[in-house]
C-alpha cells in the first residue's frame, strides 16, 4: 500500500532556468562601453573644474577655494571678453540660419545644373582649410577697415559656417514629404507661404542643429579671432584667454577658472535645447493621405 502510494503521489513541478535572452547581454554591453567612452570624455572636464578651484601661485588659501574666479571677475576684463563672444555668436548664429534655411530649401526642392553647380560649389569651398584664406582675408579686410571689429569677425564666421550650415538643412529638408508642401499649394498658398508654414514649422531639430553648429564654431574659435582682433576692448574669450599664458611660468588656477566660464554656455544650450530634437511630428503628418 505505502509503495502504491507513493507512486501515485504526484511530482512536484520543476522550475526550469530560462536563459537570458541574447538582447540583454547585448544590452548591457552597450551600457558597459557608453559607461566607459563617458568616463573618458568626463576626466578632462573634471580635471579642469578642480585645478580652477585649487590655490593661486603665492595665494595663501588652502583646500579648495574660489578665489581664481574672484579674481579672474575683478581684476581681468572677464566680463567684456563674455559679451564679445555672446556678441559675435548670437549674431553668426541668427545670420547664418537665416541664409542657411532658404539656400538649404534651394538645394534640396531645385532640380537643374544651376543647383547641381550651386551645390558642388559648396561641397567644394567646406572642402578647403581655413587657414588658406586667413592672410588674403585680412589684407582685403584691412583696406575696407574691417579689421579689429567684432562686425569683420562676424562676417567671416558667417562665411565659415554657411557652406556646412546649408548642407545640414538641405539634408532635414530632404526628410519632409514633398505632399505637405503640394497639400499646401492646392490650399491656394505660395511657395513662400509653404515654405515658411509647413517646412520651417516641422524643421525645429534641422535648425537647432544648425543653430548649434554655428554657435559651436563662433565660440571656440580661435584662428581668425587671433589674427583678426588686435585690441583689448575687442577680444572674445578664447583671445583673453590667451592672455593668462606667461613664457616662463602659467598660474593655472585661473586660466581654468576662464576655461570653466567658456563652458557655461554651450553646456546651457545642450541642456535647453536637447529635449526639442524630435522628429516624430512628420510622418503623423501624412495621416490619412
Amino acid at each position: 500500500m505505502t509503495a502504491l502510494v507513493q507512486r501515485t503521489a504526484p511530482r512536484a513541478p520543476r522550475t526550469r532556468v530560462r536563459p537570458r535572452p541574447a538582447g540583454d547581454r547585448g544590452r548591457w554591453w552597450r551600457f558597459s562601453l557608453l559607461a566607459v567612452i563617458t568616463a573618458l570624455v568626463l576626466v578632462p572636464l573634471v580635471a579642469v573644474v578642480l585645478l580652477s578651484l585649487q590655490p593661486a601661485l603665492g595665494s595663501s588659501a588652502t583646500g579648495v577655494t574660489l578665489d581664481n574666479y574672484v579674481s579672474v571677475i575683478t581684476s581681468t576684463d572677464l566680463g567684456r571678453w563674455v559679451g564679445n563672444s555672446l556678441l559675435v555668436t548670437l549674431a553668426t548664429v541668427v545670420v547664418s540660419v537665416v541664409i542657411a534655411a532658404p539656400a538649404g530649401y534651394v538645394l534640396s526642392r531645385g532640380r537643374g545644373r544651376l543647383v547641381a553647380g550651386f551645390s558642388l560649389t559648396l561641397f567644394v569651398i567646406q572642402s578647403l582649410p581655413v587657414v588658406t584664406a586667413i592672410i588674403p582675408l585680412f589684407i582685403l579686410f584691412a583696406g575696407l577697415g574691417l579689421v579689429d571689429t567684432l562686425g569683420g569677425v562676424v562676417i567671416l564666421y558667417v562665411g565659415g559656417t554657411l557652406s556646412v550650415a546649408i548642407w545640414m538643412m538641405a539634408a532635414y529638408f530632404d526628410s519632409i514629404p514633398i505632399s505637405l508642401e503640394e497639400a499646401a499649394w492646392m490650399d491656394g498658398c505660395s511657395v513662400f507661404g509653404s515654405f515658411s508654414r509647413v517646412v520651417l514649422r516641422n524643421s525645429l531639430p534641422g535648425i537647432l542643429s544648425t543653430a548649434i553648429f554655428a554657435f559651436l564654431l563662433a565660440w571656440n574659435d580661435y584662428l581668425v579671432a587671433v589674427v583678426f582682433l588686435r585690441s583689448d576692448q575687442s577680444y572674445t574669450l578664447p583671445i583673453g584667454l590667451q592672455t593668462f599664458f606667461q613664457q616662463n611660468q602659467t598660474d593655472w588656477g585661473p586660466v581654468m577658472s576662464v576655461a570653466v566660464v567658456m563652458m557655461i554656455p554651450p553646456i546651457i544650450v545642450f541642456a535647453v535645447l536637447n529635449r526639442y530634437f524630435s522628429v516624430g511630428g512628420i510622418g503623423g503628418s501624412l495621416a490619412g493621405r
